[in-house]
């Protein structure tokens, strides 16, 4: 079986495969992360929990300085993420304009697969992309920040009736999570470009270096003390526990 003429000559099959089950994990992890797993399912999960109570909370006190500095702090990581996202970007782009160069340096490494230059060059064009996905997810996160301080900023001091209560933190806490999800996909994005640097090193890298990618996330998400911390203080928020552990 062959590939298009119009791609480079020395790309084989099994660069293809590898290719296409790298985009596969990727968007299949956070099709599963973000839409598909259950409430009490991973990490994530219980924090759309956690801050459903954060928000409740928030509207029982007059004071809401802490929750601002907190939603402040993450636009601070959002701000960082994404200025270092373009400078990445500048690189990667920068290097095309010395591809020659760049080319020489990294075939002439021992543990690097020596490549086509156009083949070098989709390399580097591919990791741009993926780094731009970043920037576009990391300035929309911080969009969706700025509206959740919006949201904040206009809650009605209480006192005010559980139903009505109850609902405003819904909803105040659905757009906190709509920002967190393009935030994480931004970070997602980096550790996938990890991945993509073992393209450099050949097709089997890259395959494994994606699968280590997901299996990295996803012990984080259900096997990490972390997640039994934060799955334990969700079950007492929800009453499945008492907060000794009984």
């Amino acid at each position: 079986m062959s590939l298009p003429a119009a791609l480079p000559a020395d790309i084989t099959l099994l660069d293809a495969m590898a290719f296409a089950w790298f985009l596969g994990v990727w968007g299949l992890f956070n099709l599963w992360q973000d839409y598909l797993v259950g409430r009490r399912g991973t990490l994530n999960q219980h924090m759309k929990v956690l801050r459903h109570h954060w928000m409740a909370r928030m509207l029982q006190r007059e004071n809401r300085i802490m929750d601002s500095t907190l939603v402040g702090h993450t636009m601070q990581s959002c701000t960082f993420f994404a200025s270092t996202t373009m400078l990445v970007i500048a690189g990667l782009i920068g290097s095309l304009g010395a591809v020659d160069l760049a080319h020489g340096i990294v075939g002439d490494l021992s543990f690097t697969v020596a490549t086509s230059r156009q083949f070098f060059e989709m390399k580097i064009l591919m990791l741009a992309g993926i780094f731009t996905f970043a920037f576009f997810k990391f300035t929309w996160a911080l969009r969706q920040y700025n509206y959740c301080c919006a949201l904040i900023g206009s809650a009605p001091l209480p006192p005010l009736p559980h139903d009505e209560r109850e609902g405003m933190a819904v909803h105040l806490a659905a757009a906190l999570t709509l920002a967190v999800t393009a935030f994480n996909g931004g970070l997602r994005a980096y550790y996938f470009a990890l991945a993509a640097l073992g393209w450099f090193f050949g097709p089997w890298p890259f395959i494994l270096g994606s699968g280590a990618v997901v299996a990295v996330l996803l012990r984080r998400q259900v096997l990490s003390a972390t997640e039994v911390a934060i799955r334990a203080q969700t079950d007492v928020l929800e009453g499945r526990r008492t907060p000794s552990g009984g």
